[in-house]
């Protein structure tokens, strides 16, 4: 944090909002000295785009994605004096920031309980985000007025912050509320358009968020499971409470570019130095290699040169026999991208969809083991918006005028599917998992628009009409309702979320990756060196290990064909566990604080690698 927060109001991003006679109400003609508190909702909201910015960082470190521009984070390492994978922290502190103080505060103190419970509600997401991502964080002291430095509050005591913020916008939505807001809220809503009954099911939802990702916790069942399930039953119902950001677009016409989503084609933000990793082209088309466990070698076949290598004798997710109905995951069409059928011929036959072929590269190069891989939009080549060949407004929610995701019912139904696992009700686990993937099925369909039949302009390359046929084939195969009882496994429910949350929910994915330690093979609580690493090594358990939560996943220094690397030295052998807090916030001027923290020090080379709170299965070593 710089020295004072101000009180400001930043310049609208994404909408057209003007304020007509704006500063008529203000004695100070250079700067607002009163506002109403509703103005500032839209601005807050729009700061969400943040937590797209930080995927970039994210999104290497949960092998959703390879990067040749953020690759310190691909490599699992402090990118040192830098910004970047700070956003977050700085949409929460500064942003969002005192504007959104003020709006909770001024709608308090007025009794407009509804848009006070609106902003608890924001404040209480956007909190849990920011502590899952960097763990320690300063927050009691946050928003004094006049402090040249704020101590850190460990993370059990902001977690439980977290819950009472929302419990607490749960409270002022209930309140009765006399105020005529008119179209004030509705306008300047992104998120549910002033729509109560939705914003007390998000505040739920972060509740439940909040609570998972303490499922590896010794006293979950006894302590935190029953609260998480309740507010589930009193979160999201239906896709249709899905919290999403309306976006206007416009594309090149836009009147800003911060009109158009961070990750269309207009403004240039996830082109070609972003490519999907091999981990989600192989979870995705059912082809996770089967590695020797004596050597780490892969067995190459020539069966077929699409699946080069022998393939895991169980897939979790799909197969490749696409010729059986319900053997085929839809998903891929939409969520990854392919350079097949370049010209968008034949989006509704089903076999020639089928067909497709997806490559995936690595941490930090685009050739992967079987072939390149092509950027999000599915051309090797950087995106263009012009020209006889181009990527138009791009495609799903890599278009201009695609929203931004916060969080959706399939993830709530996963949540509450693990919950359950963990309490011994396999069977309510089990109703749980399938409304999971059958919800992310109609998530992932809404945000189809296929492209123009013959023409190589952009798009997605399937109908609408024929994801939902094949979606629905999928969901009553072998693979979510045709799922055998006997072989429903922890991996199906994490592996499927995984899928549900690629790429938007990244944070969230690597919030469960780190709660199940990256799949490292360790004896005792949780690993350390020389138990699960050494300064060069990284012993992660086979697929075969009915433990293993996370099948195919395999980091960087495994001692598996395709991996066999090291950290950097200052990692000591560990993999990234928290995003140091941004540089020019807590590096400039908080250094002190920073120095404070135990177990590991915030100035420390390898403060990266320190375990959160919400990953020991305790509390946090001394």
């Amino acid at each position: 944090m710089k020295k004072l927060f101000l009180y400001f109001i930043a310049a609208g991003l994404l909408t057209g909002m003007g304020c007509k006679k704006f500063l008529d109400v203000n004695k100070n003609v250079d700067a607002p000295d009163h506002v109403d508190a509703y103005l500032y909702l839209a601005n807050i909201e729009q700061q969400y785009q943040g937590i797209y910015w930080d995927i970039r960082a994210i999104g290497p470190l949960t092998q959703m994605m390879g990067t040749s521009s953020y690759s310190n984070f691909a490599s699992n390492y402090y990118n040192a004096g830098s910004d970047a994978g700070g956003e977050i922290w700085r949409m929460v502190y500064w942003n969002q920031g005192m504007n959104l103080e003020n709006l909770i505060n001024q709608s308090e103190a007025a009794g407009n309980w509804t848009l006070a419970g609106i902003g608890y509600a924001i404040k209480a997401f956007s909190w849990d985000m920011m502590t899952k991502v960097h763990g320690e964080l300063p927050m009691k002291e946050a928003f004094v007025p006049g402090l040249l430095s704020h101590d850190y509050d460990y993370q059990d005591s902001i977690y439980a912050q977290v819950r009472q913020w929302a419990y607490k916008a749960v409270e002022n939505l209930e309140k009765p509320d006399n105020t005529d807001y008119g179209s004030k809220i509705s306008d300047n809503d992104f998120i549910y358009g002033g729509d109560v009954a939705k914003w007390k099911k998000f505040a739920y939802a972060v509740i439940v968020r909040n609570l998972t990702s303490l499922t590896n916790k010794t006293d979950f069942v006894s302590k935190y499971a029953q609260e998480l399930l309740d507010a589930a039953q009193k979160s999201f119902q239906s896709t249709a409470d899905d919290a999403i950001l309306d976006i206007p677009g416009g594309s090149a016409s836009a009147p800003y570019s911060s009109y158009n989503n961070f990750w269309g084609t207009s403004r240039g933000n996830i082109s070609y130095v972003y490519w999907q990793h091999e981990f989600a082209v192989q979870m995705f088309t059912g082809t996770l290699v089967k590695y020797n466990e004596t050597t780490g070698e892969r067995t190459r076949t020539n069966a077929n040169p699409y699946y080069p290598y022998e393939l895991a004798d169980k897939q979790i997710i799909t197969d490749t026999l696409h010729d059986v109905v319900g053997h085929f995951d839809p998903r891929v069409v939409a969520k990854l991208g392919t350079t097949s059928n370049p010209n968008y011929n034949n989006l509704d036959d089903l076999d020639s969809i089928k067909a497709y072929q997806y490559f995936g590269g690595t941490f930090t190069g685009k050739v992967g083991s079987v072939g390149t891989a092509p950027s999000f939009y599915g051309r090797t080549a950087t995106p263009t918006t012009a020209g006889a060949v181009n990527d138009g407004i791009g495609r799903w929610l890599y278009r201009d005028d695609a929203p931004y995701v916060l969080t959706t019912y399939s993830e709530i139904q996963f949540c509450v599917a693990e919950a359950l696992w963990k309490k011994g009700d396999k069977s309510g686990a089990f109703d749980a998992f399938k409304k999971g993937v059958q919800a992310d099925m109609d998530f992932t369909v809404k945000y189809i628009y296929p492209g123009k039949e013959g023409s190589p302009t952009g798009g997605d390359k399937i109908t609408k009409g024929a994801f939902t046929t094949l979606a629905n084939e999928y969901v009553a195969g072998p693979y979510v309702n045709g799922l055998s009882m006997s072989d429903f496994s922890l991996s199906h429910i994490m592996m499927q979320k995984w899928v549900a949350l690629y790429p938007w929910g990244a944070p969230e994915a690597w919030v469960d990756m780190r709660k199940y330690h990256y799949d490292i093979k360790y004896t005792g609580d949780y690993p350390a060196s020389n138990n699960g690493w050494t300064d060069v090594t990284l012993d992660q358990k086979w697929d075969s290990d009915p433990t293993k939560v996370y099948k195919g996943l395999y980091m960087a220094p495994a001692q598996v064909e395709g991996r066999k690397g090291s950290y950097n030295l200052n990692n000591q052998g560990s993999p990234e566990y928290r995003l140091r807090p941004r540089y020019n916030s807590e590096y400039m001027w908080n250094v002190p604080s920073l120095d404070a923290l135990r177990p590991i020090a915030g100035t420390a080379p390898n403060y990266h690698t320190s375990i959160p709170w919400f990953a020991y299965p305790n509390e946090m070593p001394k």
